[in-house]
C-alpha cells in the first residue's frame, strides 16, 4: 500500500495554482465584496434601523454587511425605505450569492485540487515502468534528454531527479517528470521507481555524487543498465566498480576533441556529426535483419562499427566475426533521412 511519503516531492508535467494561491486570491475577491457592501450601507445608513436605537455607524455597516453576506441575518439592523429594500434585492443580493461562491468554491477548489494532484501521482506510480531516470538537470542531463527525445522516447517516461526546485520547475515545464531530493538518498530514487526503470543517466555535478549515486541505483535494481558521467578519468574505474555499465569521462573526451581539433578538424566536425543526432549521419544500434544474416559487415549498406555477439563486443575489423548471424546486435552509421525518406 502507498501511503503519502510515497508521493512527497514528486512532481508530474504541468502548469496549476497552488492551493495557497487559489485560497488567497478567492479571500482578496471576498475582502472586496464584503468592503463594497459595506460602502453601499453606510451610504444608505438613514434608510436603515437598527432595533437598540440611534445612528447607522460605521461599525453597525461592517456588522449588517457581514451578517448579510454570511446569511445569518439576525434582523437587529434592517431597511425600512423602499429603496433601501430594492438596493438589498438589486445589489447585496448578488454580492451575497457572490460571497458564498467564493468562499465554498475555495474550500471545494483546494480540496479537488488537493485529491486531483494525489490521484494522479496514485495513478502514475501504478502505470510507470520501463521508464528512463535522469539523476541531474544540469547540462549533462537536459543534452541527455534531448537525445532521448530525438531518439524516440517520450516525455512522460523521463523522471528527472535534482536537489534544486528550479531545475525540477524547469523539467516539469518541458512536460517531463520530476523528483526534488538527493539522487544518493535511497527513500528519493524509490519515488521515481527505480526499479522499474529501463535505464538510469547518472549527470551529477561532482564524481563522489555520481558514485554514490551508482551505487544506491545498484542497490535498488540490481539489473537496471547505467550510464554515468565523470569529470576525471581517474575516477571511471571507481565507477564501473560501483556498478555502472558505461562510463563517459566528460573532461578527456572534451581535451582529446580539443587536441584533434587543432590539426584534424574535420575529424571533430565528423564526431560532432555523429554525435548529434536528427541531422547528417546517426549512430543507432540494431539487430541483424533476416536478409542480413549471413553476409558480411562490408556487405551491408550501412557502416558496421561493432557487432556484439554472446555478450562480447567485437569491431568492425575483427576477424573472429566472419558472417553474420541472427542475435548479432549492430552499431552503425547511417545518414539522417527525414519524416519522408523514413
Amino acid at each position: 500500500m502507498l501511503n503519502h511519503g510515497d508521493h512527497t516531492g514528486v512532481q508530474l508535467a504541468h502548469v496549476e495554482a497552488s492551493p495557497a494561491r487559489q485560497v488567497g486570491r478567492r479571500v482578496i475577491i471576498a475582502a472586496i465584496v464584503l468592503a463594497l457592501t459595506v460602502l453601499i450601507v453606510w451610504l444608505h445608513r438613514d434608510s436603515y434601523r437598527d432595533s437598540q436605537g440611534g445612528d447607522i455607524s460605521v461599525l453597525d455597516a461592517t456588522y449588517y454587511a457581514t451578517v448579510s453576506l454570511s446569511t445569518t441575518g439576525y434582523g437587529d439592523i434592517t431597511p425600512v425605505t423602499p429603496g433601501a429594500r430594492l438596493v438589498n434585492i438589486l445589489v447585496i443580493t448578488p454580492l451575497r450569492i457572490m460571497f458564498l461562491i467564493v468562499l465554498i468554491g475555495t474550500t471545494l477548489e483546494a480540496l479537488t485540487a488537493r485529491s486531483r494532484e494525489e490521484f494522479r501521482l496514485r495513478r502514475w506510480r501504478s502505470h510507470v515502468r520501463q521508464h528512463v531516470v535522469v539523476c541531474g538537470y544540469g547540462t549533462k542531463g537536459r543534452s541527455a534528454i534531448r537525445a532521448l527525445l530525438t531518439t524516440g522516447t517520450n516525455a512522460d517516461h523521463i523522471v528527472v531527479v535534482d536537489t534544486d526546485p528550479r531545475m525540477i520547475e524547469e523539467a516539469t515545464a518541458a512536460g517531463l517528470t520530476g523528483i526534488l531530493g538527493d539522487a544518493g538518498r535511497t527513500e528519493v530514487l524509490r519515488r521515481s521507481a527505480v526499479e522499474k526503470a529501463r535505464a538510469v543517466i547518472v549527470a551529477a555535478h561532482r564524481d563522489d555524487a555520481s558514485v554514490l549515486i551508482t551505487l544506491t541505483v545498484r542497490q535498488l535494481n540490481p539489473t537496471v543498465p547505467i550510464t554515468a558521467s565523470v569529470r576525471e578519468e581517474e575516477n571511471a574505474s571507481l565507477l564501473r566498480q560501483s556498478g555502472a555499465d558505461t562510463v563517459i569521462t566528460t573532461a578527456a573526451t572534451s581535451g582529446r576533441l580539443l587536441g584533434l581539433s587543432t590539426d584534424q578538424p574535420r575529424v571533430v566536425a565528423a564526431v560532432e556529426d555523429l554525435l548529434t543526432s536528427g541531422r547528417g549521419l546517426d549512430l543507432q544500434q540494431r539487430t541483424v535483419t533476416h536478409s542480413e544474416v549471413g553476409l558480411s559487415p562490408r556487405q551491408l549498406r550501412d557502416v558496421v562499427l561493432s557487432v556484439t555477439r554472446g555478450g562480447r563486443t567485437l569491431r568492425f575489423d575483427d576477424p573472429l566475426i566472419g558472417t553474420l548471424q541472427s542475435e548479432d546486435v549492430l552499431v552503425v552509421v547511417k545518414a539522417h533521412r527525414g519524416p519522408e525518406g523514413s
